[in-house]
């Protein structure tokens, strides 16, 4: 007996695949009562029970499991936002984050950056790789992109390069934020264990004994928000504000923005960017 209450995991199952093309699976064609994936098609896909799967339209049986929410998904072809939808409907929270590497960033995203003349901003990865930056960025910070793509690292860069070290004026406290945040963010990201992240690490340690202290100590921040000073050797110390922000739709990428501390540094940086561009 179907159950009255509303069920908006049910409906939303039906209308996914009402939307399927039955011949576009491999499924016979011709006369059907209603249109799209007939309910012991999904199952089949989805490799569950066909009594299961209409149970869970019918707003029957309990809470499905993570992996049958999964195998349904893949079932339906359904696109990452709609399957996180799927988690909150039968599950009450989205899905454990899946890490996935990252090339680079989209022409709408790069016109973001390039918008805030006199802002560096960068956006990076969860492994803090860095796939994509502003001019100003490119003055102020590194010109990323005369480095290989392997380099343009956060922490290979600030572990690894006495010239980026010897430009951040209060090193040490930076790196202890810096690799606390890292932490947060492959964690986040659901890329603790994963091989690319085991590897960076294993990298760094060897070639930081600094790095290996602060992963050891095991803290967490929350990257948020503070103040970078940078010796510069055009412009001298400069104070930078930072802001890091998620992107929408982009779980795995954050955007950092830099901005003056005080009147001065902003007329420090503007001259820098003037000169630059002569």
């Amino acid at each position: 007996m179907t159950s009255d209450a509303p069920n908006p995991l049910g409906a939303y199952l039906r209308d996914r695949r009402t939307r399927l093309d039955p011949a576009a699976f491999g499924f016979a064609g011709g006369r059907r009562r209603t249109p799209g994936l007939r309910r012991e098609e999904v199952a089949s896909r989805a490799n569950i029970s066909t009594t299961w799967y209409t149970w869970l339209e019918q707003g029957r049986g309990g809470a499905p499991s993570a992996d049958v929410l999964d195998r349904i998904a893949k079932g339906l072809m359904l696109t990452e936002p709609e399957r996180e939808h799927l988690y909150m409907l039968g599950l009450g929270h989205p899905p454990e984050a899946r890490y996935q590497l990252v090339d680079g960033i989209s022409p709408r995203l790069q016109r973001v950056l390039d918008g805030m003349a006199l802002s560096p901003a960068i956006i990076k990865t969860a492994m803090w790789d860095v796939v994509g930056w502003n001019r100003a960025a490119t003055v102020l910070l590194t010109d990323y992109a005369k480095l290989p793509r392997e380099d343009r690292n956060i922490l290979r860069l600030m572990f690894g390069s006495d010239r980026v070290r010897a430009r951040n004026a209060d090193f040490d406290s930076m790196a202890r934020f810096v690799v606390g945040a890292f932490r947060a963010d492959v964690a986040r990201a659901g890329a603790s264990c994963s091989a690319e992240v085991t590897s960076l690490v294993a990298e760094l340690c060897r070639i930081s004994p600094l790095f290996e202290a602060l992963w050891e100590d095991n803290n967490v921040v929350s990257h948020g928000e503070g103040v970078k000073h940078i010796h510069h050797p055009k412009a001298g110390l400069l104070a930078m504000e930072f802001s890091s922000f998620a992107v929408e739709g982009r779980p795995e990428l954050g955007m950092i923005i830099y901005n003056p501390a005080s009147a001065a540094d902003a007329a420090r940086l503007r001259t820098l960017l003037d000169v630059h561009e002569d």
